[in-house]
């Protein structure tokens, strides 16, 4: 009996969803462009490189720019378990915004600021899957026709955010090569609300009781960054770039009522989740990001793009108050190019690959970070010699897992609109 009501309280977990970018917290499409072309790590343009490849501002025009923009992500997360499936729609904006000053001898000052991780929230109004390994229940459920699903009436809300801004500066160290270097403030809040009601009337008063979970970890960090830039010739650029890892300590703020027996639902559950009690402080970092990319002009209207990123998660501290909870290092890689079809308007596309390094056996309904592949396209309009804006469509399509019986799904894209102005 303890087992079964241990499950049932596990009914409560939500670690809020998981990035719909390329690891286990981290998002890369901070600006529009990313969702039109995500090979920006070698590129020079003037809306991204501030935030993919800063080294490479000492290549743009004198001038100060300001750019920004929204990113609309929107679709579903699933999961399918003894023939019943469980859906959450999400929804989410994404913005982004940054000044920078590029002066007449190459250096640069940057600021940037918008999300770094996290993603939409998730509501699953009819609830999430939950076995019972309990023989005695089962018989019951099977003799009377029943699953878990008929007696367990639930309500999951989850969400995850991270914000960032960084302070930086680019230095011109001679007509190739450009280096920068960044101070970053994090700052993550992590939200989950439950509800759980037994129908014990069908089983005749045998289990009965009813949970409800209201908590909130937030945490400040500071990390750094670094960049160097090379350009060996006119048409070739490299970009290097490493992020640092973000040691964030959130602390729980948590309510939660019980009405069963003993109040045993709330008590397993924070048995098992112990990062959801009131007052708990744990570490979950963002972890480090080394990444390398290069574009390419192939001809005056027409340069392609390749770039890769490596995550370091398994330096990361992420809730080892959790001991099952590990994951391995994650990596990715993207291809674009840019096709000035007209002085005003430019065609982007591009794909990318991503293995988050997460393992199934920690996987939980609101948090479960699959592998996935990119499609994305776009197109840039510049008004004047001055004015940029841009549109950007992407389809993220993630591999279907199955773990424990259970089948997680998720289907996301995205919409966004920019613009960069210089002065």
């Amino acid at each position: 009996m303890k087992r079964a009501k241990l499950t049932v309280a596990s009914l409560l977990l939500v670690s809020g969803l998981s990035a719909y970018g390329a690891s286990i917290d981290h998002i890369q499409n901070y600006t529009v462009e990313y969702g039109a072309n995500p090979a920006q790590q070698g590129a020079i343009n003037e809306s991204s490189s501030v935030y993919f490849n800063p080294a490479g501002l000492s290549r743009l025009h004198e001038g100060t720019y300001v750019t920004g923009g929204v990113q609309y992500a929107f679709g579903e997360q699933s999961i399918k378990n003894s023939g019943k499936k469980y859906k959450a729609n999400l929804s989410s904006p994404v913005p982004n915004f940054s000044i920078y000053k590029v002066q007449e001898d190459g250096d640069a000052l940057y600021w940037t600021m918008g999300a770094i991780g996290g993603g939409a929230s998730l509501h699953y109004k009819d609830g999430i899957p939950v076995n019972i390994n309990s023989p005695v229940i089962n018989g019951m459920l099977d003799k009377l026709n029943l699953t878990i699903a008929d007696i367990l009436k639930s309500d999951v809300k989850g969400e995850n955010r991270y914000l960032q801004t960084t302070f930086g500066k680019v230095w011109k160290l001679n007509n190739k090569w450009s280096a920068s270097a960044g101070i970053r403030g994090v700052y993550g809040v992590r939200r989950l609300e439950a509800k759980a009601h037994l129908d014990n009337s069908k089983l005749f008063n045998f289990i009965k009781g009813s949970a409800s979970i209201d908590s909130e970890r937030k945490a400040l960090g500071v990390g750094f960054q670094l960049g160097l830039n090379y350009a060996p010739t006119d048409r070739l650029n490299i970009g290097m770039r490493y992020d640092s890892q973000v040691n964030l300590k959130f602390k729980t703020d948590a309510s939660i009522s019980d009405s069963s027996i003993k109040k045993l639902i709330s008590t397993e559950l924070l048995k098992k989740y112990p990062v959801y009690a009131d007052g708990t402080k744990e570490r979950r970092d963002l972890p480090a990001i080394l990444a390398l990319g290069a574009s390419y002009k192939v001809t005056d209207r027409w340069t392609t793009y390749v770039g890769g990123n490596y995550y370091f998660n398994k330096q990361a501290r992420m809730d080892r108050i959790q001991s099952s909870v590990k994951y391995d290092n994650g990596w990715e890689l993207s291809l674009g190019s840019e096709y000035q079809m007209t002085p005003k308007w430019s065609w982007l596309v591009g794909g990318n690959y991503a293995d988050t390094g997460a393992k199934g056996d920690h996987f939980s309904p609101t948090e479960y970070a699959l592998d996935s592949k990119m499609v994305a396209t776009g197109f840039k309009y510049k008004q004047n010699e001055t004015t940029e804006w841009m549109v950007s469509y992407t389809h993220y399509f993630y591999d279907t897992k199955t773990y424990d019986n259970s089948t997680y799904k998720k289907d996301i894209r995205s919409v966004g609109i920019g613009f960069t102005k210089r002065f």
